[in-house]
């Protein structure tokens, strides 16, 4: 899968007195019907892309659904495959931040009403980035609760990673042939001297506890006690190594920018690496510890001076993409993000400057850039070989216009069945257990 995105970061700042909301920065609230034909003139047909959740989540079981109607309508009529991303770093005003612990069953719930409401869409990220939504706004303090502590991080990062969980669940309630694409930063830590050694092996441990939580992979000894040592309980522990069988509906979707390398100081704090080790070894690195599929669901680089150094990142991420697939670990898509330019993403939106981050396949004024060029062309020379050369050579994504198709229909009464048989065991072994 080809794909591209729609940015829809909403993080507050300011103590929560400023969202800054991309949708609206980047002009896609105006020009979405144009947005939509930029992916044809690409020859893109997957997109991630997701309702504004601080508009649209209007309070405990209330919803405005106008924009979100307006648009998945006409993704529906253009047979686009969506990635519904339904929270992107932010949280509507009346919820708070992601200290809330009343966010994972309200997210919840919000997630089943959108599947109930578009149940021809089949993919989804119920929760973004939920590792760096949660060093963001409570490691680091730069967005949404911005509170700097372990004790904040750990709080954030567990009803995060509940609320996708629960999402999940719920979701499958109403489309059981649903696919999540977990999309999360892939991150390496390099010990600068020796005296940085044991903060980098840290650093390096904190980077799975997200996907560790999501795929009820028990964590590593050290980060069981930190996390316990920073309130999570053995209940909340529990409750995601109990349901490790929602990661089959899932494929490991792992974004990598040059970013994502960090050097490490003695005193724990770190700098950017650049690109060390780049995407193939990173991924190989998770895919060694989830054994799922893999998607790269993001990466970018500014064009600059030169007007070529986005392209050639683009080629430098499609070779380790291969690279990946060329050493049997299955892959199945890319992702350049996102559509257009952003804006503020040069100090992680961290200010609200209205500075244009050059990223896009096309700047603000949807004029194509160099590496919208270079990309149609990379899809136009690989979409007919990749399919008869993959580690995985199908893929079960339906179309939107397939939704209602007797062999789908068939295949979406079988997983229900697997979901019901799958249910029912864990509730015997429950019962056993008990007695």
């Amino acid at each position: 899968m080809f794909a591209t995105g729609i940015e829809n970061s909403i993080p507050t700042i300011n103590n929560g007195r400023t969202r800054i909301d991309q949708m609206e920065k980047c002009g896609h609230y105006k020009h979405w019907k144009t947005d939509f034909d930029l992916l044809k003139e690409l020859d893109i047909n997957v997109l991630r892309y997701g309702p504004p959740l601080h508009t649209t989540f209007a309070g405990p079981g209330r919803y405005n659904w106008d924009f979100a109607d307006e648009t998945f309508g006409e993704i529906r009529r253009r047979d686009i495959i969506a990635i519904v991303d339904l929270c992107h770093f932010g949280v509507p005003d009346w919820l708070g931040n992601f200290q809330n612990p009343d966010f994972p069953e309200l997210f919840a719930s919000y997630a089943e009403a959108f599947a109930q409401r578009f149940p021809w869409v089949q993919l989804y990220t119920p929760i973004n980035e939920m590792f760096i939504c949660a060093v963001f706004s409570a490691a680091y303090g730069w967005w949404n609760e911005q509170l700097a502590s372990d004790r904040a991080f750990v709080t954030a990062l567990k009803h995060i990673v509940k609320a996708n969980v629960l999402a999940m669940e719920r979701i499958l309630k109403v489309r059981p042939d649903a696919i999540f694409v977990q999309s999360e930063s892939s991150e390496y830590f390099h010990a600068e001297n020796p005296a940085a050694i044991r903060p980098a092996e840290i650093l390096n441990a904190r980077r799975f506890l997200s996907l560790d939580f999501n795929y009820g992979r028990r964590v590593d000894s050290e980060m069981y006690e930190y996390v316990m040592d920073n309130g999570m309980t053995r209940e909340e522990y529990h409750f995601f190594t109990g349901r490790s069988a929602l990661r089959h509906h899932c494929i490991m979707g792992n974004d990598y920018y040059v970013t994502n390398e960090h050097r490490v100081r003695a005193d724990g704090s770190t700098t950017s690496a650049g690109d060390v080790f780049g995407y193939d070894e990173i991924t190989r690195q998770y895919y060694d510890r989830y054994r799922l599929p893999v998607m790269h669901t993001e990466t970018n680089l500014m064009e600059g001076p030169r007007g070529d150094e986005a392209v050639n990142w683009l080629w430098k991420q499609w070779a380790n993409v291969l690279r990946v697939r060329n050493t049997g670990t299955p892959i199945v898509g890319f992702t350049w993000y996102s559509l257009t330019d952003q804006m503020d993403w040069d100090t992680a939106l961290r200010e609200e400057n209205n500075r244009v981050t050059p990223v896009g396949l096309y700047d603000l004024d949807r004029n194509i850039r160099p590496v919208g060029r270079a990309y149609k062309q990379l899809i136009e020379d690989w979409c007919d070989v990749l399919p008869s050369q993959s580690v995985c050579l199908t893929l079960p994504v339906m179309l939107p216009c397939e939704y209602e198709e007797t062999p789908v229909l068939r295949h979406r009464e079988r997983v229900r069945q697997l979901i019901r048989k799958e249910s029912e065991s864990k509730n015997d072994n429950q019962q056993v257990s008990a007695g």
